[in-house]
């Protein structure tokens, strides 16, 4: 199916541009957001009727898109979940709650624009990609920890393992401590001098 594209789109072309593409892709997503419209003589006639036009709005979209970008490259946001001592979460973190966090932050972000490449299934820091305009993208951290104490130790640089393993060696050198202690007490006892022998009740004449 030929349709024609009313902005860039990655790997298909830019605007103006007359693809092939499969049915499906062009009326479940193309045509049906708005990026792209069905190639017939009226449709096309019609594009180069409004290209100026077109290209004017993307440009100015653009730039927003940018002034935007500046802002939020490079942020990172906290998301709070519950997760298992490994740090396994019950559940994973979704294109809405990464758009809910950013937009809480003061970042008008919707969930459409996010791509998350690999899904989110574990505590620690994770990118994941905005995408403010066909021609602008940036890379944003969420910050997936169970308490905002543990996300700002994350956003020092150490991982859930490495602090279960400091916990899990602090408690062991606890335990050792409080060996010696009582091993220390009984070997104090068993220096101790004995106590005096009572004389005898009732001596012999």
């Amino acid at each position: 199916m030929q349709v024609i594209l009313l902005e860039r789109v990655a790997k298909l072309g830019q605007m103006g541009d007359v693809v092939d593409v499969k049915p499906g892709f062009a009326r479940n997503y193309l045509l049906l957001q708005g990026k792209a419209l069905t190639a017939s003589k009226e449709n096309i006639a019609s594009f180069e009727a409004q290209k100026a036009q077109l290209e004017a709005r993307n440009l100015e979209s653009k730039k927003e898109a940018e002034a935007l970008a500046d802002r939020l490259g490079g942020q990172q946001f906290v998301v709070i979940r519950q997760a298992s001592d490994g740090g396994n979460l019950y559940g994973s973190v979704t294109t809405r709650d990464a758009a809910d966090v950013a937009t809480a932050e003061g970042f008008s972000i919707d969930r459409k624009q996010i791509l998350i490449r690999t899904p989110i299934k574990e505590l620690g820091l994770h990118e994941i990609e905005v995408h403010l305009h066909p021609e602008v993208m940036v890379t944003v951290t969420l910050n997936v920890a169970r308490s905002p104490e543990e996300a700002e130790l994350q956003e020092s640089g150490k991982s859930i393992q490495e602090l279960a393993a400091e916990e899990e060696a602090q408690a062991e050198f606890e335990v050792s401590q409080l060996f010696d202690d009582i091993g220390s007490a009984a070997s104090d006892d068993d220096d101790a001098p004995s106590a005096p022998a009572t004389a005898a009740e009732g001596d012999d004449d």
